[in-house]
């Protein structure tokens, strides 16, 4: 059996604030994914810096950082196949003026820089973003199945 991809997805604090993390992750497992961790927390502002290091430099950097340590988050690691493509095309684009309806976004998000979640762009970046937030502990590997009483 070939090992599944993972993928880093964090429900940002706007979407904490407005009480979308059921919600959100609803569609994630509606879509067929496995989440293997998860956990709500207040982000450190060397977490912060670490997860937007690729963006240091650039005039919004600032802003990254602050906004993702306004509030708590839900960090989330996914499985599945092409999860990473498959679940950016769930999440929607990064600007909401373009994030199609039926995407995370494009039903929910309206502001840009408010644009709910993040999700990993390659598998670079995910193992990056995992390794950022959770310890290889706190993974669960499980299979799912049915239980025989459904």
């Amino acid at each position: 059996m070939r090992a599944m991809e993972r993928t880093f997805l964090m429900i940002k604090p706007d979407g904490v604030q407005r009480g979308l993390i059921g919600r959100i992750v609803g569609r994630l497992e509606d879509k067929g994914f496995k989440m293997v961790a998860g956990k709500f927390l207040q982000i450190s502002d060397e977490q912060a810096k670490r997860h937007y290091a690729e963006h240091e430099g650039k005039d919004f950097y600032d802003n990254l950082v602050g906004f993702i340590t306004s509030g708590p988050v839900f960090a989330m690691v996914w499985e599945g196949d092409d999860i990473i493509a498959l679940s950016r095309q769930v999440i929607g684009k990064t600007n909401v003026k373009e994030a199609q309806p039926g995407t995370i976004r494009g039903d929910f998000a309206s502001h840009t820089p408010h644009n709910l979640i993040h999700g990993s762009d390659s598998p670079e970046s995910a193992k990056r973003e995992i390794a950022n937030f959770f310890d290889e502990s706190e993974l669960v590997q499980y299979e799912k199945t049915l239980a025989p009483w459904l």
